[in-house]
């Protein structure tokens, strides 16, 4: 059996507005609460399951999400409607760019909680094209 990832705990300081946030900007869908989670499934089966803990509990990590051209174009769609600061890079000290890493494109943005989100077209370990 090969080794992959199921699903993976994100701590917020409210489980439901930030599973509702990657629902909302990169395009998926919530799940039923079940316990202290509400879960988001990504199309490869890997599952964020989302915790609301104090919010000095909180350590920030960033989640990367391949997405198609159509699909970032939706996304970044939604996130300038919406009014979020996004980035070139994920320093923030490119504000409202977006690189241009291995021949895709791609952007980053906080959710609520202070993670680092980050859409791209072609993942890292892609050939430059």
């Amino acid at each position: 059996m090969s080794v992959e990832l199921d699903h993976t705990i994100v701590h917020s300081r409210d489980n439901r507005e930030s599973a509702e946030f990657p629902a909302r900007v990169p395009g998926l869908e919530v799940g039923t609460e079940w316990g202290p989670f509400v879960p988001v499934d990504t199309a490869n089966g890997v599952t964020l399951d989302f915790a609301t803990v104090p919010a000095e509990s909180i350590v920030t990590q960033r989640y990367a999400f391949p997405v198609s051209d159509d699909e970032f174009d939706a996304a970044s769609g939604r996130i300038t409607e919406a009014g979020i600061a996004y980035f070139a890079d994920p320093q923030g000290r490119r504000p409202g760019g977006i690189n241009h890493h291995h021949g895709g494109r791609g952007l980053y943005f906080l959710d609520p909680a202070g993670h680092g989100m980050e859409i791209i077209t072609r993942p890292y370990t892609s050939p430059a094209r």
